[in-house]
């Protein structure tokens, strides 16, 4: 007489390793996407942190890079902004999820661009260049960022247009949130620049910060060490730009245990990802 329990036994669905579930996929423009997953429930996280995610490599171990969360703290989903590289070990499949998928999300977050890494200031200042604008995205949809500050400046540059969408799209969204609508108020300027097509805001940010154009653009005093405060998240090249800007203006950077006036992410030094 057959074993009817063997036969009858179906094997177990394979997942991956601190799986998480794809809900939505939006793609910008051919070099960019974001997407949300299911959030664990034991995960807390201060907005502007970063998480490590990815999928299994094709040696069967997990290949896995830094991301910031985009979304806030308060999200219910976690949102990623990406780059896609065509030959990078990780994006060239991210790239391809669709909701439903799973990927590998280890949810030990960390990271410096966090608003208790600042001292207390009047306008903090987020400067960014491309997927950059990831904590940004979270911050600016932070309540206690509006509660720390009178004022908050973004200010993020891309290549071309239509890489700014996203950044467009998540400040205009803004005004309307009913949670954190009333608290942003008229405090977020929003300042995008391209470097390689026709624009109303053009240039580097650093050419914009050195030369005072933003400040004359958006009406606003001057940076000053008294009371600004910035984060700064881009290629390591930029970031070093960058810095050299805000000592210029007398900002001395800080971190997790040190707050000072300006704060810079270090987990992301490539786009070979």
């Amino acid at each position: 007489m057959p074993d009817v329990t063997q036969t009858a036994t179906i094997p177990p669905v394979k997942h991956l390793p601190d799986a998480q579930t794809v809900t939505d996929v939006k793609h910008w423009t051919d070099r960019l996407f974001s997407f949300r997953v299911t959030r664990p429930q034991s995960l807390r996280f201060r907005s502007g942190e970063f998480v490590m995610i990815g999928l299994m490599g094709e040696n069967g171990k997990p290949l896995l890079r830094a991301y910031s969360i985009a979304s806030p703290a308060w999200d219910e989903e976690l949102e990623f902004y990406s780059i896609k590289v065509p030959d990078g070990p990780l994006t060239s499949k991210l790239q391809h999820i669709g909701v439903g998928d799973e990927i590998i999300l280890r949810p030990k977050p960390v990271g410096t661009l966090v608003l208790d890494a600042l001292l207390p200031g009047k306008r903090v200042w987020f400067l960014a260049t491309g997927t950059g604008i990831a904590p940004f995205a979270s911050l600016m949809r932070e309540p206690e960022t509006y509660e720390k500050f009178e004022e908050v400046v973004m200010m993020h540059t891309c290549r071309t247009v239509a890489e700014l969408e996203y950044g467009r799209a998540l400040v205009e969204s803004l005004k309307d949130d009913p949670l954190i609508g009333e608290l942003v108020g008229d405090k977020l300027k929003y300042y995008p620049t391209a470097t390689r097509e026709e624009f109303h805001h053009r240039g580097r940010i650093t050419d914009n910060l050195m030369s005072g154009k933003v400040f004359e653009d958006l009406g606003i005093a001057p940076m000053d060490a008294g009371h600004d405060r910035a984060m700064v998240c881009g290629s390591l090249a930029f970031n070093k730009d960058v810095m050299a800007v805000l000592e210029h203006y007398g900002l001395h950077e800080g971190a997790n245990s040190e707050p000072r006036e300006y704060v810079v992410e270090k987990a992301f030094v490539g786009d070979g990802i």
